[in-house]
């Protein structure tokens, strides 16, 4: 337990006291120092706006697969049904593939006409 002479272990090794301005000092520099770490270490939101040409690509192939995924399945549940040949099979596939190129091409409008909006808004 320290004594009412003692020094504390802060003064003997040297250190001295900081007056109260020069800790508010320090402490504000401190801060500022923390908040800039802060924000370069802090990731930017995701933009859902701008999306890379390999994400654009897969939506697109998802898209047409999963047109031709239940086209499929809607041909394969009505031959089941009814008990008939994979007429309905086939042909709903192929109106599956129709609906899942049109998608993709409604698609790549989307991303042309994107495109164009930022380039204009660019000039």
């Amino acid at each position: 337990m320290p004594t009412k002479n003692s020094t504390p272990l802060n003064l003997q090794m040297g250190f001295e006291r900081l007056s109260e301005p020069d800790h508010q000092e320090r402490l504000k520099k401190l801060n500022a120092r923390i908040a800039e770490a802060k924000d370069t270490l802090e990731p930017k939101p995701a933009s859902e706006e701008h999306y890379s040409q390999a994400q654009q690509g897969w939506r697109m192939v998802t898209e047409l697969v999963a047109g031709l995924g239940i086209g499929f399945g809607i041909g394969y549940g009505i031959d089941v049904l009814l008990g008939t040949i994979p007429i309905f099979l086939v042909l709903f596939t192929f109106l599956g593939f129709a609906a899942g190129i049109k998608t993709m091409m409604r698609t790549a409008q989307e991303i042309q006409d994107r495109q164009a909006a930022e380039r204009a808004g660019d000039e």
